[in-house]
């Protein structure tokens, strides 16, 4: 099993890049914290330098986790049909994102919401999981590309 890591590494990247955008005050943040009962910060809110890199640092190591596991996958798939690239690639991210992913996440979506009303739970894992799921796609296209 060969493994592009200059492809992973990509695609880590562009997951932290699509996040960063999906969550942005403009696009999806106002919306996802409403839904989860919280208000919009109005002033900056000062974390510690622990913090900072628990969040940012961990976001990005999940990122290169993902697409070390989706390269994997991929990798097993097209020794199976070497004709899998790019397209084939976004598929098998959209299905591992949707499959997987989206399907995992409900239950702790439902129970974990703490004000405990269903429907903007239901908003907030769509959120959540559109963005999990558009980054797996974006990645497998990278990793199905650069074989």
């Amino acid at each position: 099993m060969e493994i592009n890591w200059l492809a992973v590494v990509t695609a880590s990247v562009s997951s932290f890049i699509i996040g960063a955008v999906w969550f942005m005050p403009k696009t999806f943040y106002p919306v996802w914290m409403k839904a989860q009962g919280r208000t919009m910060p109005t002033e900056r809110v000062e974390m510690s330098t622990g913090s900072t890199a628990l969040m940012f640092g961990g976001t990005f190591v999940g990122a290169v986790v993902q697409a070390v596991t989706l390269a994997i996958v991929i990798n097993l798939a097209q020794a199976v049909d070497p004709t899998i690239g790019a397209v084939g690639g976004a598929a098998i991210g959209a299905l591992l994102g949707f499959g997987i992913g989206a399907a995992s996440s409900f239950s702790h979506r439902q129970f974990g919401q703490h004000n405990h009303n269903q429907v903007h739970a239901v908003w907030v894992w769509l959120i959540e999981v559109g963005q999990d799921i558009v980054c797996l796609t974006v990645a497998g296209l990278i990793i199905g590309s650069w074989v």
